[in-house]
């Protein structure tokens, strides 16, 4: 019953889609009395809406270089400075290849996990006679954890360290203000800890964006992992987040129960809770690099 719901919201979802990315296509084959050209822009500051993605890409020809940082529980008391004594780091870089497909890497602390991505934009947010009311993007990602093997002495096997996402990121800029977005996800592992454990676990993730001047905004955004998909006690991802844009960097302070910060990690892995206080204290900045020069400004 679980993997047929979701398969409908899936087949739902591509059916919507498809008759919008024909709109889209008409759009661009030329038809000039019905072509759109007034799209939505910055729907959200950059491309983490706060742990997770947002539909946002870095544009064609910038690199987008990323730093994220966690520090240890605030629950954990004074001796630890209320986590400030802990950090857990990922680096990471994105880059526009054209106005619709972006590609990044990154590297985390957290299990000396490397993680790679591609996001495409299927459908864009524009009004006019075409109107397109959503935004869509796919994004797919891998990772794999480099720690030393736990049992050397046993046989082990470098593809059981993968892992693999696929996010439909479905969003709509309601107002100057307001920006809302859903994340239907998949990860599969190669490799599960129990036998109750499912190598495919489905969520579904939700968020948003209230700006309340031009270069601050607050977010949330929360992960729900379908249940009866793992027989560990993980819980469910809350996020929330202040964002201030100061020039070329966008600074993001960060309150989230999720100390992992790629998607197997905080979706499907996360332990902490916010009942318990096990709230995480961290911060996104990002800077970005103009690598290819835009077409207009070459010419001129």
């Amino acid at each position: 019953m679980k993997l047929k719901a979701i398969s409908i919201l899936f087949v739902g979802l591509f059916l919507i889609t498809a008759n919008l990315k024909a709109q889209d296509l008409m759009d661009m084959l030329g038809d000039s009395k019905s072509q759109t050209v007034d799209y939505a822009t910055a729907t959200f500051k950059t491309t983490r809406l706060v742990t997770g993605e947002s539909v946002e890409n870095p544009a064609n020809g910038v690199l987008l270089f990323l730093i994220s940082h966690r520090f240890g529980q605030m629950n954990s008391g004074a001796y630890e400075l209320f986590g400030l004594d802990q950090s857990t780091i990922r680096f990471g870089l994105e880059y526009g290849i054209n106005d619709r497909l972006a590609v990044g890497v990154g590297r985390s602390s957290y299990q000396k996990d490397f993680d790679g991505f591609v996001k495409y934009k299927v459908l864009r947010q524009s009004s006019g006679k075409r109107n397109m009311p959503v935004s869509l993007s796919y994004f797919a990602g891998a990772d794999v954890n480099t720690l030393k093997w736990q049992y050397p002495e046993r046989p082990n096997h470098t593809s059981s360290r993968y892992s693999y996402v696929h996010q439909l990121l479905l969003a709509r800029k309601m107002t100057s203000m307001l920006s809302l977005q859903i994340m239907p996800t998949v990860v599969h592992k190669n490799l599960v800890a129990t036998t109750g454990d499912k190598n495919d676990m489905y969520a579904v993730g939700g968020g948003g964006r209230y700006k309340f001047t031009n270069r601050a905004s607050i977010n949330a955004e929360y992960y729900y992992v379908l249940p009866n998909q793992t027989v560990n006690s993980y819980s469910n991802c809350l996020s929330l987040g202040f964002d201030v844009e100061t020039g070329g960097h966008v600074f993001q302070l960060i309150f989230t129960n999720a100390k992992p910060m790629f998607e197997r990690g905080f979706i499907t892995e996360n332990t902490g809770k916010w009942s318990k206080g096990d709230i995480y204290f961290g911060f996104n900045i990002s800077r970005v690099f103009t690598i290819k020069k835009p077409k207009a400004y070459k010419e001129s």
